[in-house]
């Protein structure tokens, strides 16, 4: 089987157009009559990205505010989103937690497909915004010197999900509809040097971030904020699911929105990444990846 890195190093030979950044960002960012678009699209599949048997409503709001994380990572407004979906017999608690979380985002439906098939069932989605900042943040930005931040906490969605999957009964809602930090974005976008979302891990994320800037990105894990046991720190950093926003900023500017620091941008040349004083050399385990 062909990794997800080889898949995607054979789509940027194909991927020409300016617009999709070389696809080593999350979005593509499309000028279209003097306006800035900003492009996303991402996937689900069953036993993968959500438990066999989850409640489809659920299935529906993650859908949606994983994508719609992905434009907050660029500051942008979303306009609306077209949708895959691959039908069963729940699709009528799909269609309720669709209704839900479009109207929690006040953001239209504008068309997309449906299918039939067999085996697991996958769900796509299409989300399109307007950029509120041109230019529009990427994840190669960060320059020596920035200081490295993070909104909000890591590791609810990983207790969630193993509370979801040992039946405990406790809150899993930060793993089933988690939150696009939109608003965030937007007051971020003017500001930043460099910003994405945290979806598959923050080591990893961080990895990927300070490759596309060729920086190292540096972090103390005891400054990162999570939400979690102390002896699962180290869990929470590598497991995804936050869609937080990881960004960076010029060495002495106030993040517009409650952030906390967790490290900074330096030219350490031999890694891409340093924790606690470790230097990290490939991406392997530092996070989700469909290797």
């Amino acid at each position: 089987m062909t990794s997800e890195l080889e898949f995607i190093k054979a789509l940027r030979a194909i991927a020409t157009h300016p617009a999709a950044r070389g696809l080593l960002d999350d979005c593509a960012v499309l000028e279209v009559g003097g306006e800035t678009l900003v492009l996303t699209h991402d996937m689900m599949v069953e036993g993968t990205h959500y438990l066999r048997g989850a409640d489809m409503a659920d299935v529906a709001w993650k859908l949606v505010a994983c994508n719609l994380s992905d434009l907050a990572a660029k500051g942008a407004e979303p306009l609306g989103v077209l949708i895959g979906h691959m039908l069963g017999d729940d699709d009528a608690d799909f269609i309720s937690g669709l209704k839900d979380v479009l109207a929690h985002y006040n953001v239209p439906l504008l068309g997309g497909d449906s299918v039939s098939g067999s085996g697991p069932r996958s769900h796509g989605l299409t989300a399109i915004g307007r950029a509120t900042h041109v230019p529009v943040p990427s994840r190669s930005g960060a320059r020596p010197g920035d200081a490295l931040y993070v909104t909000g906490a890591l590791g609810a969605a990983m207790m969630g999900f193993e509370a979801l999957r040992a039946g405990s009964g406790a809150d899993a809602s930060a793993y089933l509809r988690p939150m696009a930090r939109l608003a965030e974005g937007q007051l971020l976008a003017g500001e930043v040097t460099a910003m994405m979302d945290i979806s598959d891990g923050l080591l990893l994320d961080a990895f990927r971030m300070a490759e596309a800037s060729h920086v190292s990105l540096s972090i103390e894990s005891r400054l990162v904020p999570i939400d979690a046991p102390q002896e699962r720190r180290s869990d929470a950093l590598v497991w995804g699911d936050d869609y937080e926003l990881l960004f960076t900023l010029p060495g002495g500017t106030a993040p517009p929105v409650p952030a906390t620091r967790i490290g900074m941008a330096e030219i350490r040349g031999f890694a891409p990444l340093f924790l606690d004083g470790e230097a990290l050399i490939n991406a392997d385990g530092l996070g989700y990846s469909h290797n």
